[in-house]
């Protein structure tokens, strides 16, 4: 009798969280930037129920907000193994991580039945911090290797890696043809030159 193999149930709130955070971002197949105003933040956190909506929200918030979701842009195109990301990104977006986790920090909070990473702040940190709380649950859980990012160059949408082998590095198989496509070319263009 051959054995059956089950692919890990992902209904966990925080890699959720982590990939709508990560996949606010503009691309070359149509998704528009969702941090590029205050506005757009503002709206993206009240929506996932994050921030009141009576919180003034700056232009330099949403820059924020990039910049925290691009560093984890990098590193989950590492767990992809992206070639094109070198060492010297990932060192520059661990940095960035770093300095963020001092600037929104996280509170334990502990029950009886749990405990549990949260903001330590309220406000657009505390967004922040939620995120970084989610990425640090995922984690602790063992399953922060298996969130990726494409490796299809337009596209970076972040994905939870289903498969047995954990060596997804494409969102969907229209990503993975496109990339062998382009290569196809790529060759075709050098052997005829």
């Amino acid at each position: 009798m051959e054995a059956t193999y089950e692919a890990p149930k992902w209904s966990d709130d925080a890699a959720a969280l982590v990939l709508q955070f990560v996949n606010t971002r503009a691309d070359g197949t149509g998704r528009v930037e969702v941090f590029d105003t205050a506005s757009g933040f503002a709206d993206w956190a009240i929506e996932q129920g994050l921030l009141a909506a009576a919180i003034v929200v700056t232009d330099s918030d949403a820059a924020a907000a990039r910049e925290l979701r691009d560093a984890l842009v990098t590193v989950l195109l590492t767990h992809a193994g992206d070639p094109d990301i070198g060492d010297a990104l990932v060192a520059e977006a661990e940095r960035y991580l770093l300095q963020a986790g001092v600037r929104y920090p996280l509170t334990t909070v502990v029950t009886a039945e749990t405990a549990q990473l949260r903001a330590g702040s309220t406000g657009v940190p505390g967004v922040l911090g939620a995120v970084l709380a989610a990425v640090t649950e995922t984690a602790q859980r063992g399953d922060w290797m298996r969130i990726k990012a494409c490796c299809n160059p337009p596209c970076h949408f972040g994905f939870i890696d289903r498969t047995r082998n954990r060596a997804a590095r494409y969102c969907s198989p229209g990503c993975g043809s496109q990339v062998s496509m382009r290569a196809l070319r790529q060759r075709r263009k050098q052997a005829s030159s």
